[in-house]
């Protein structure tokens, strides 16, 4: 099960929402602190995290599966487009960072979709997943976001992206507080953060996962199939 994307959108416009957003877009900048220069790809549902990098990246393109529709981003422009999740439509080696959010999880093969992401990195460019934590809330209560799919251990995701030809490079962890509504509950997010992260680590909503592209392994995978590329947006997102 995979939500749409007008369902994600009103999850993020919600306070939970923009209390989660802040949370884990935090440990995205650690990790990510400057893209100048860079081409970067948002893949899944990574639009809310994507607006930090727009004025210094050299590009920024959010793509989104069929599956999930396509949202017209950021407003006064259009950055985002509908594709195939084995079938990228993008030429090799074409981004030097790739954001995978809300899109790993509920893929139909997650390893054909990987390889297709290995693709169009490029040899020195680096893969973020963020990706449901088996052990967490967030990954059982059905008005999650991050319950739809499949959730991950650490050691689930660390096979499936070696088996993909990447190899981790850094871990991260976000999302310590409860995935339940509350205008109060949200405005503690930071300090339940801290204390979560000091205090309870295993039991985090989300894995951050950076990893590098290995050169050492067979020829990636190639689509069988090419499908045409939808552009019409279905929703507006503004920030």
């Amino acid at each position: 099960m995979r939500l749409d994307a007008g369902e994600l959108v009103d999850f993020y416009e919600s306070a939970i929402g923009r209390a989660a957003q802040r949370a884990i877009a935090h440990r995205i900048k650690e990790i990510w602190p400057e893209v100048r220069g860079l081409r970067v790809l948002g893949y899944g549902f990574a639009i809310p995290y994507l607006k930090p990098y727009i004025d210094e990246s050299e590009r920024v393109v959010a793509l989104m599966p069929a599956s999930t529709g396509v949202v017209a981003w950021p407003g006064e422009r259009q950055l985002s487009v509908l594709g195939e999740e084995d079938a990228l439509p993008f030429c090799d080696a074409m981004f030097d960072r790739i954001l995978v959010v809300h899109g790993l999880e509920g893929a139909d093969a997650m390893r054909l979709l990987l390889r297709q992401l290995w693709r169009v990195l490029a040899p020195e460019g680096r893969l973020l997943a963020v990706a449901p934590n088996r052990a967490s809330l967030w990954a059982q209560m059905e008005s999650s976001p991050f319950a739809c799919g499949r959730p991950f251990h650490r050691g689930e995701l660390a096979a499936l992206l070696r088996d993909t030809l990447f190899e981790p490079t850094c871990w991260e962890r976000a999302l310590y507080m409860p995935p339940f509504s509350g205008r109060r509950l949200s405005q503690l997010g930071a300090g339940v953060e801290r204390l979560g992260r000091r205090f309870m680590p295993g039991l985090a909503g989300v894995h951050l996962v950076e990893a590098s592209k290995s050169l050492y392994g067979t020829t990636p995978l190639k689509a069988h199939r090419r499908k045409e590329i939808a552009l019409q947006p279905a929703h507006t997102l503004q920030r």
